[in-house]
């Protein structure tokens, strides 16, 4: 189905419905994938993958060639190249719905062992809601997995202590106010005798079976900084600040970080989008500061966000560009030193480089791939494939700029941008006039060099005035895909991305020790 990847300017969603992320998939897709595993993957994969197909069958009760046997064969083939990259040192999360999540796991114990199974996490991604005739659906699945369980890094995350908790367990309090409880003072004696020791004027034998849990030298030091007390039963008991604790260790069940809704500062519409707190916990607890985060299938880019924002290097991998342009404007927009210092494999950066984008043999989705990289060159979003069928058949993507502010209120005006990769001519100028009228603006992108014609038609267009900022510009603008690679942007008055600065900056994680 389609997602909503953008808002307009004024903060409420887009018209436009971009389509180019999908998460679904189909036999027709997997069934080379499926050959390929018959010959390369470990028996015990292919094995599993065979049982599957005898138990996910279809109403008729044929075996199974349908759109969840094509998702775990293509999901096979990826977590076996996973695995194999993967350091020794390293680990694997993998989020998924209870739908699939029984067969992934089978599907990860083969290829990771299932001595390396780590955590099935289960996250609250949504409140409490009845469903029909069933308990309400509300929680995801987190799996995790360790390369090898003996190595993986690890450091457990913390959460603040709830009111009740430190209620229960912290009421005491300190003529500074620092609140504390009384622990035991003796730990286990693993079945020998162990000494008295001095507590101030008081020689004190340790519980039966117990030891006193220091030195004499740090009781002696702890003793004279007030941390023990001596309850009525004669036996001392140790003073434990709250302030000294880093909080609850967090568990496997994960209800305290919501989910994406519809009034996240940081939503986008993408239909998995997962929430930048999710992923900030996953990557502190398996990493450490300069590690490598992969996320392969990397969608709007949380997972790179998150990693960038903890001082971790990454990399993001997805089948679209458009995925690809949200990724490079997202990551832009929080952290702006950051333009020009990432690389994007697989993008045209010449002009030879687009031209073979849109060769005679290319495929539509192909020829959609040249297109959303040509928006993404100037900050544009695409239009829905429904607003093409319209009156607005020349719209391939848009963008919005302030038009005018009293301080309170702001005005914007659409600037319409339009994309063509064959012949051009002043023709499809001339419509594009049409198209934009008195309330809109216009950018015509062309692989080719446009003819005079084309540019005479341009500027009889006229010029926009915008009053904000008391400048003018050409109300059409004819681009060259030249031009944009050489880095030239258009004519136009400072404009308002997508999504808002620093939305996606978020609290941190709170965490412990590094064990390796």
């Amino acid at each position: 189905m389609p997602n909503v990847l953008f808002k307009e300017a004024t903060g409420m969603p887009s018209t436009a419905q971009a389509e180019a992320f999908k998460d679904t998939w189909h036999w027709a897709d997997a069934q080379d994938t499926w050959a390929d595993l018959n010959n390369t993957a470990p028996k015990r994969v292919v094995d599993a993958l065979e049982a599957f197909q005898k138990i996910i069958v279809l109403q008729e009760g044929r075996f199974a060639h349908n759109d969840m046997m094509a998702y775990l064969v293509m999901m096979s083939a990826r977590l076996l190249e996973l695995h194999r990259i993967l350091k020794d040192t390293g680990s694997l999360y993998l989020h998924c719905d209870p739908t699939a999540s029984h067969y992934l796991k089978v599907i990860l114990d083969t290829i990771f062992g299932a001595t390396n199974f780590r955590n099935e996490i289960i996250w609250g991604r949504t409140h409490t809601h009845a469903d029909a005739k069933r308990f309400g659906q509300v929680h995801d699945v987190v799996f995790f997995y360790a390369k090898q369980s003996g190595l993986t890094k690890w450091q457990t995350p913390y959460k603040q202590h709830s009111e009740e908790y430190r209620g229960s367990h912290y009421a005491s309090r300190d003529a500074d106010g620092r609140h504390f409880q009384l622990i035991t003072a003796s730990a286990p004696g693993h079945g020998r005798e162990h000494p008295a020791m001095r507590f101030g004027d008081k020689v004190i034998p340790p519980p039966s079976g117990r030891m006193w849990a220091w030195t004499q030298e740090n009781i002696d030091k702890l003793w004279a900084e007030g941390r023990f007390v001596i309850t009525k039963t004669g036996m001392p008991r140790y003073k434990l600040y709250e302030d000294e604790k880093q909080g609850t260790a967090i568990a496997s069940v994960w209800d305290d970080i919501p989910p994406v809704n519809s009034q996240a500062r940081e939503r986008m519409g993408y239909a998995t989008q997962k929430p930048l707190a999710l992923l900030e916990r996953i990557i502190s607890a398996s990493s450490n500061e300069g590690d490598v985060v992969l996320d392969p299938f990397c969608g709007c880019g949380t997972a790179v966000l998150a990693a960038h924002k903890l001082n971790r290097r990454w990399i993001g991998i997805d089948v679209t560009i458009l995925a690809v342009n949200v990724m490079k404007q997202r990551l832009e927009e929080a952290f702006p030193d950051l333009k020009g210092k990432y690389r994007v494999v697989g993008e045209p950066t010449t002009l030879t480089e687009a031209q073979n984008m849109i060769l005679p043999d290319a495929t539509l989705e192909t020829r959609y791939q040249f297109q959303y990289w040509a928006l993404g060159l100037v900050g544009a979003r695409p239009a829905s494939a429904n607003q093409k069928k319209g009156a607005d058949a020349g719209v391939d993507g848009y963008f919005s700029l302030v038009h005018s502010s009293d301080g309170k209120k702001e005005t914007y005006i659409q600037v319409i941008v339009q994309v063509k990769s064959g012949h051009v001519g002043a023709n499809l100028i001339r419509d594009l006039v049409g198209t934009v009228g008195n309330e809109k603006l216009g950018i015509f992108i062309t692989l080719e060099e446009p003819t005079e014609p084309m540019k005479a038609a341009a500027l009889a267009a006229g010029l926009y005035h915008n009053p904000l900022m008391n400048t003018h510009h050409p109300r059409i603008q004819i681009m060259t895909i030249s031009e944009l690679l050489d880095g030239k942007s258009p004519n136009l008055p400072p404009h308002r991305p997508s999504w808002e600065r620093g939305a996606y900056i978020g609290r941190n994680v709170r965490q412990g020790e590094l064990l390796s």
